[in-house]
């Protein structure tokens, strides 16, 4: 899945869809663009990509708007947002829309098919959790960051901000905030008085249940 995966970019700088196009190419993926949302819907309603780059800033239909629409038609496309703004406000709206990561422009190539091939990983951890109830709450952890960050609080109770970051040997701090809001708000971890973070008792059940199931995932493999 992850050599052949399929990826659209959506922006409306041509000459960043172009450059962006060769690298993912040159990486071993099937890529397409588009120049705006309006252009690329119906190209997503052939339900062939397994990943959407798209720009947060546009004209006329922007980022979110275009996320909202994707969303709305039932598509079943990961999206990742590009933007020029790293901030966490952005990239949280984006992931209550929907979207699955984000990454700031300009980036490193490495950054990209990392944030890509864990995308992927992600949409293959929610085809093996459709089962009821538990889909909603493990969404939340799709995301590998966010399972390594539950993982990591289970296994030392209690961790800072820069003690998660230099465990997991993410340079970017507003990374980890964005995954610590996300699991956050799922009420999964919950943030100390002394700013340290730990698994939420749901999120101590969830944890199990999910250190469970990869286990199973990986005996069938």
């Amino acid at each position: 899945m992850h050599s052949k995966a399929k990826i659209l970019i959506i922006d409306d700088d041509q000459d960043f869809r172009r450059n962006f196009l060769e690298i993912l190419v040159r990486s071993g993926f099937l890529a397409e663009e588009a120049a705006s949302g309006v252009e690329a819907l119906p190209m997503l309603q052939t339900g062939k990509y397994d990943i959407v780059m798209l720009d947060l800033m546009m004209p006329k239909m922007d980022g979110l708007e275009t996320l909202r629409e994707i969303k709305r038609l039932g598509l079943k496309s990961k999206i990742v947002m590009i933007t020029a703004f790293s901030t966490v406000q952005n990239a949280v709206e984006a992931i209550k829309q929907g979207a699955s990561d984000y990454i700031s422009k300009p980036f490193k190539v490495e950054e990209l098919i990392a944030i890509i091939n864990r995308t992927l990983e992600e949409a293959r951890f929610e085809q093996a959790i459709q089962i009821g109830d538990l889909t909603k709450t493990l969404g939340s952890l799709a995301n590998p960051i966010r399972q390594k960050i539950m993982v990591l609080l289970g296994t030392r109770g209690s961790m800072r901000l820069m003690e998660i970051r230099q465990s997991l040997y993410i340079e970017d701090h507003t990374k980890i905030v964005f995954h610590l809001k996300v699991l956050t708000e799922s009420g999964l971890v919950e943030k100390q008085l002394n700013r340290s973070y730990e698994l939420s008792p749901s999120g101590q059940e969830v944890l199990v249940f999910l250190q469970s199931l990869q286990t199973r995932l990986h005996q069938q493999t």
